[in-house]
């Protein structure tokens, strides 16, 4: 990212805001806006309530070809910690900011910007007068996120979310703004402002790539918020990307898009989990090509405890776990990953399953070469194959064990069976009597479960 952004343009050139014209009409007030600041939309597209995935979405006028600019946002109409009004304060006290998110900077914008009635942003802020419209599992009852979440990770991750947002606020935030009252007011700035402004950030914020690939260590560049391009819609198989050069952002075509079809973005490869824990929505079962479902590393361990014939079987166990840990292969809160068609995470599940499965002499010379083995190599695209689904059936059966039992604890740690979920999916009166969250619930369950029981059955020992 450039660190050289224009200056702002003045008060006097910014385009006049019309308070009533925000809230009665959002979407003309903020096409006047975007006209004003250079933010040039293709005519081609338009953006409408209608027609579209969720409450804003873009369409297509007529036929559009791949390659073609849908629109273009000059750098300086983002928002972000270097064009808010605020952004000397925040750079002399960017020392005093950091934190494990990254975020301080940006909602420390936001908190002013939002609230401050001269916003250059109000009127692409308008869109969300009240943040109602987010519905994230963060703002479900802790009791409605275990009824229908449990078993997803999601649970877990707001919990740890609400914790980390609660600390930053109350330990970085708040101190920061009581040091400057005259931009922010602890009163109006509230921890529940903050809140909604974090799920504001997941839901609808860009992260510029990283450019320089081979400094691997380098942080990524912080979030910012990029008005029209959080307009589109995201599904798994998109027909347009944001593309970042040093003048402006582009959103162009990656395909041929008809007249009358919506305009879809892609958040990257995203599981209907992390869709709803993030933005809030997900895509239908099976439409998601990107869903996937976790198995914690522990539960093949565990898997291979049970299975052990004798005691000096399950010591052995405990140094090849430890083996493991060691080398960084497993962690206690470590997940396996399956995708559609296997394994996402082969290289670490193909070395647990040898490990664990390995007799005696062979860990111990394993331990003598410190984990490396020297007559044999497991080629990476040889490990994909082994634990794909299509070659499953191709391991030996003290592996297919340990997925076996893995797998099953996994499935039985959600609330529901899996049967009674996909006869809920299949039956269409019982589906159009859910509510919003529990219909995005139930994708997000099944498509796991669905993941998790073809693994079931392709590792059932054969009798």
């Amino acid at each position: 990212m450039s660190s050289h952004f224009k200056e702002m343009a003045t008060d006097a050139k910014r385009p006049k805001i019309d308070d009533e014209k925000c809230v009665l009409d959002p979407l003309r007030n903020f096409l006047l806006w975007c006209d004003a600041v250079k933010l040039t939309l293709s005519d081609k597209v338009y953006l409408s309530k209608e027609g579209t995935a969720a409450e804003y979405g873009m369409l297509a006028k007529e036929d559009i070809e791949e390659g073609h600019v849908l629109f273009s946002i000059p750098r300086e109409v983002l928002l972000h910690h270097g064009t808010t009004k605020v952004k000397k304060v925040l750079e002399e006290g960017k020392t005093s900011l950091e934190s494990a998110s990254g975020w301080v900077p940006l909602l420390l914008g936001l908190l002013y910007e939002y609230t401050c009635p001269q916003s250059h942003w109000k009127p692409y802020l308008s869109f969300w007068p009240d943040f109602r419209t987010l519905d994230q599992p963060m703002f479900w009852s802790e009791e409605e996120r275990d009824k229908l979440l449990k078993g997803t990770g999601i649970p877990e991750a707001v919990q740890t979310d609400l914790k980390k947002l609660q600390d930053e606020y109350n330990n970085i935030v708040l101190p920061f703004m009581k040091s400057n009252p005259d931009l922010w007011d602890p009163e109006k700035h509230t921890l529940e402002l903050y809140k909604s402004l974090v799920a504001f950030v997941m839901a609808y914020s860009f992260q510029e790539p990283v450019e320089d690939e081979d400094e691997e260590e380098k942080e990524p560049n912080p979030p910012m918020m990029v008005p029209m391009a959080d307009m589109l819609n995201h599904v798994s198989k998109h027909n347009a990307n944001l593309e970042y050069t040093p003048e402006c952002l582009k959103m162009v075509s990656v395909r041929r898009i008809e007249k009358g079809e919506e305009v879809f973005n892609t958040y990257g490869q995203m599981a209907n989990w992390q869709l709803l824990h993030m933005y809030g929505f997900t895509e239908l079962f099976p439409t998601n090509s990107n869903d996937t479902a976790d198995i914690q590393m522990s539960s093949v361990y565990k898997a291979a405890v049970q299975a052990a014939q004798s005691e000096a079987d399950q010591r052995l166990l405990v140094d090849k776990w430890k083996m493991l840990c060691e080398m960084e292969i497993v962690g206690e809160k470590g997940v396996f990953i399956f995708g559609q068609s296997g394994s996402l995470t082969y290289s670490e599940l193909y070395t647990t399953l040898k490990v664990l499965c390995m007799p005696l002499q062979d860990f111990e010379e394993f331990c003598e070469n410190e984990g490396w083995e020297e007559d044999e190599e497991d080629d990476d695209d040889q490990m994909e194959q082994a634990l794909s689904f299509d070659g499953l059936m191709g391991l030996s059966a003290a592996w297919k064990c340990l997925l076996h039992a893995a797998a099953a604890a996994t499935l039985d740690s959600y609330s529901e069976d899996v049967e009674v979920d996909r006869k809920q999916l299949e039956d269409q009166g019982a589906l159009a009597e859910l509510s919003s969250r529990e219909k995005r619930a139930l994708h997000v369950r099944y498509g796991q479960k669905s993941i998790l029981q073809r693994l079931q059955q392709l590792t059932k020992p054969t009798s």
